[in-house]
């Protein structure tokens, strides 16, 4: 078989198996909930213990992707994402009638924040809560639908055929070669923190991940390596730390009615 031939088929077979790639790899979302959960105030913990026991918020962090095996759970998958075309916003675009990454935090911090939910609703909406806000802080789920938030986009790294979105959900952190727990201490230690990080709504945020991505699509090389590592392991950072922080917020806020944007399309008994 010819070299490009093969080329083509392992394209053709990243293609096929990218909806299979999980958002920050089980690490990040791992990070984000141990990050939060230094901060959660006695009354959210005392919370968060009755809801989930012994487990913490980083054991149920990867949670959203583990259902993805049960096929009542299908409905669910643009929850993990929203695209928004260059040059516009979240508020002036088309929705998706099946949800995206926006819509689902609205809908899961207003069951959360439901004193009269019951606890099974409640410890759902947590769950699903813990791992989008990491979806969130990572700015190609945020991404272009054509190319399907950086999906589509092909990449050597380290000599390995990747896409960007493999990239930014796995390879970055991975590179490390630090524990979840060593990752946390490294950047509970070192990381610097601007205040203005702990404040807003989740469609702050939204359009702050939208803003980032502007310069990871500016890629101009598919070779990445060490430089790439180099460039973007402060940001990679900086979201990771955010979203614990903010994360935190959300759990942290209690009854604080959320300023819903989208329209909401899927139905709460279809979920919890």
């Amino acid at each position: 078989m010819q070299y490009s031939l093969r080329v083509l088929i392992l394209q053709l077979f990243i293609l096929a198996t990218i909806d299979s790639v999980y958002a920050w790899g089980k690490n990040g979302h791992r990070i984000v909930g141990e990050i939060a959960s230094i901060r959660l105030t006695k009354e959210t913990k005392k919370e968060v213990q009755a809801l989930l026991g012994s487990r913490s918020l980083a054991d149920i962090s990867n949670w959203m992707d583990e259902i993805k095996s049960d096929e009542s759970w299908n409905h669910a998958s643009p929850w993990h994402y929203v695209n928004i075309p260059d040059n516009s916003k979240y508020a002036d675009m088309e929705k998706n009638d099946e949800g995206d990454l926006v819509e689902a935090l609205y809908f899961f911090e207003t069951v959360w924040k439901n004193k009269k939910e019951s606890k099974e609703k409640k410890a759902v909406a947590l769950k699903c809560l813990v791992h989008l806000m990491g979806d969130l802080h990572q700015p190609l789920h945020v991404g272009r639908k054509e190319d399907k938030g950086g999906n589509k986009i092909l990449v050597k790294w380290f000599g390995e055929n990747k896409n960007l979105h493999q990239v930014w959900d796995e390879e970055l952190i991975d590179f490390e070669k630090l524990s979840f727990k060593e990752y946390v201490s490294f950047l509970e230690n070192g990381q610097k923190v601007d205040p203005t990080w702990n404040k807003g709504e989740i469609i702050d945020w939204i359009n702050e991940s939208y803003a980032l991505r502007k310069d990871i699509y500016s890629l101009d090389q598919e070779k990445l390596s060490y430089d790439y590592h180099f460039k973007y392991k402060a940001l990679l950072n900086e979201q990771l730390f955010k979203a614990g922080l903010r994360l935190a917020l959300l759990l942290n806020r209690g009854s604080v009615k959320p300023k819903f944007v989208g329209t909401l399309p899927f139905k709460m008994g279809k979920t919890l």
